[in-house]
């Protein structure tokens, strides 16, 4: 008993010793081994200012694990490693970075993301541990109580630098200080963004491992928003805000379509082992297909991917096929069948993938030449038994935009069980 007490009573005093080291490197501002354990105010530097977001750090399975918080969504990162000081994490689903120096108390580094062409946006990156006692916040410490309403739905116009405007539509919530809520647009949303009303000014912000954006607003004297939107560190557009509860994006989706409806739409690319795939194969052949055109890299495209994976187990036995065409970062084959591999493993997608080509949409548009051109992604194109194309949709309004996400799993389901129902294709005769 005596020798159990000293051993317990000799573990306590070393893991104090322990700690103070810690505390001590940590002050002198010398990297540790390991990270501390706890919640995180961490925050990206973009050209617009501070980019926050909520980080857990956590050890499970005596492995360390990331998870990135933005109101609703809390998004698990498993890929993290540490060495010499330094922590590094790959977001699930992206080719997306983060490495950082661990202080103790603080991780210092930078996030990198692969934008077209394999270029790379490195943006610096902080987070501090957040004390047990300490308010957590997103923007403003200390939070005021009188502050503007910018509960509701906003029609929205997104003015960049170019002088282009778009459409969008704002949607938020607010409870006391804190705003939550998404700005939809025609080919997406801008996913789940938080942030804290201080006053008459309010800043959201969002980063779940694939684009940050950053809203600074300002409520006018007309009850209007003014103010500036960044994402990344090189998009960056003027805010203007009215309030509509009847704000809608109906009419201003960008049209794709088929250039001539009599022609039949087809495509052959390769899949990640460098098979070409076609949609004329006998795979597809009396099946309803659903075409999506993506990328690794777009969180939109994360967001329908996530809806899918679970719709495919669901329906393929039902006469269902799902085919994304992935345009990617790189122009280089392999790298892009790597970046994909990556996305299928981290979202469980079991669906055919193919490598169709860049990200920039002028080239998806000549990889695919029967469609008047692509806009956005992403882009779900559903043809039915026969080969005719029944339906283009432009975009995907995520779960981050509450119940327009709802109706349009609803709709898609509807179109997907009513195509079903129609008889099957004749089959072609070997002379035609």
């Amino acid at each position: 008993m005596h020798s159990a007490a000293w051993n317990s009573a000799h573990r306590w005093r070393l893991r104090l010793v322990l700690a103070g080291v810690v505390a001590l490197l940590a002050a002198c501002g010398r990297p540790v081994d390991e990270p501390q354990t706890g919640r995180y105010r961490a925050t990206l530097q973009l050209p617009g200012g501070e980019t926050p977001f909520g980080l857990e750090v956590r050890e499970e399975n005596k492995r360390f694990v990331l998870y990135l918080e933005n109101a609703a969504e809390r998004t698990r990162v498993d890929n993290v490693t540490l060495a010499g000081g330094e922590l590094t994490a790959v977001f699930p689903g992206y080719e997306n970075s983060l490495k950082a120096r661990m202080y103790g108390d603080r991780l210092e580094g930078t996030v990198t993301l692969i934008k077209d062409r394999s270029k790379e946006q490195v943006i610096p990156f902080e987070a501090r541990l957040q004390g047990k006692k300490e308010a957590t916040y997103r923007f403003y410490r200390e939070p005021l109580t009188d502050n503007a309403d910018l509960a509701g739905r906003w029609e929205m116009t997104l003015t960049g630098d170019d002088g282009k405007a778009g459409a969008a539509v704002g949607i938020f919530e607010q409870q006391h200080d804190r705003v939550t809520g998404t700005v939809m647009t025609p080919t997406g949303d801008h996913r789940f963004l938080e942030g804290q009303v201080h006053g008459e000014e309010a800043q959201l912000s969002t980063f779940a491992g694939g684009l940050a954006y950053l809203y600074k607003v300002k409520v006018n004297q007309h009850g209007e928003l003014e103010g500036e939107m960044w994402q990344g560190l090189a998009s960056h557009s003027k805010v203007k805000a009215r309030r509509d509860e009847n704000a809608t994006l109906d009419g201003k989706e960008p049209n794709t379509q088929l250039k001539d409806e009599t022609s039949r739409f087809d495509f052959t690319f390769r899949d990640l082992d460098g098979n070409e795939v076609s949609l004329h194969d006998e795979k597809f052949r009396n099946k309803v297909v659903v075409v999506t055109l993506g990328g690794s890299w777009c969180p939109n495209c994360h967001d329908e991917a996530t809806f899918l994976v679970p719709f495919y187990d669901e329906y393929q036995s039902k006469g269902v096929e799902i085919v994304a065409l992935m345009f990617e970062r790189h122009g280089e084959f392999d790298r892009a069948a790597q970046a994909v591999r990556g996305y299928r493993k981290d979202l469980g997608i079991k669906f055919t993938t193919l490598i169709a080509g860049v990200s920039d949409t002028d080239e998806a548009s000549k990889a695919l030449p029967t469609l008047t051109g692509i806009y956005g992604y992403p882009t779900t194109i559903v043809v039915d038994r026969a080969g005719t194309v029944r339906d283009i949709h432009v975009g995907f309004s995520g779960p981050a935009t509450g119940r327009h996400y709802e109706e349009y799993v609803a709709e898609f389901r509807g179109l997907i069980d009513s195509l079903l129902a129609e008889p099957a294709a004749a089959p072609v005769s070997a002379s035609r």
